[in-house]
């Protein structure tokens, strides 16, 4: 029986690798790999490499920090979309709230396409420019 490589988890740079991983934390409810977390004493730190995780542990996304990251100009074709998440939410309402939610944690609405029947969703670029799509859908 062949085998294949298993995803390990998804990789983003950003020029503040530590700002990016927290507005991750705090918008899908993961947590630092034991070792990333943030210092105690509130130092801010200049990471490198950060892992979060679920609740089981399970690697979800990575952050590398990069001297320079040209932002995405999507949906123009200057600086193209490069890679983007899509997290799947069960209902209208739903969405309305992450989006907010999202906006709250420092993300910016790119496309508003809520009045589509088949998928509606939104597409928000985070702190660092990555564009992200917020849709009704099944995961």
């Amino acid at each position: 029986m062949a085998t294949y490589p298993e995803l390990m988890h998804t990789a983003l740079d950003a020029t503040d690798a530590r700002g990016l991983a927290e507005f991750y934390r705090q918008l899908l409810g993961l947590r630092y790999r034991p070792g990333d977390e943030p210092a105690a004493d509130g130092v801010e730190d200049d990471a490198d490499w950060l892992v979060l995780v679920d609740a089981d542990g399970r690697r979800k996304l990575a952050f590398q920090k990069v001297d320079v990251l040209p932002r995405s100009t999507w949906p123009d074709e200057g600086v193209p979309m490069q890679l983007h998440l899509d997290f799947a939410v069960p209902r209208l309402d739903e969405l309305q709230r992450h989006k907010k939610r999202a906006e709250d944690l420092g993300a910016t609405l790119l496309l508003d396409r809520t009045e589509e029947e088949g998928e509606p969703l939104y597409v928000l670029a985070d702190p660092a420019g990555h564009p992200f799509c917020l849709l009704v859908g099944k995961a």
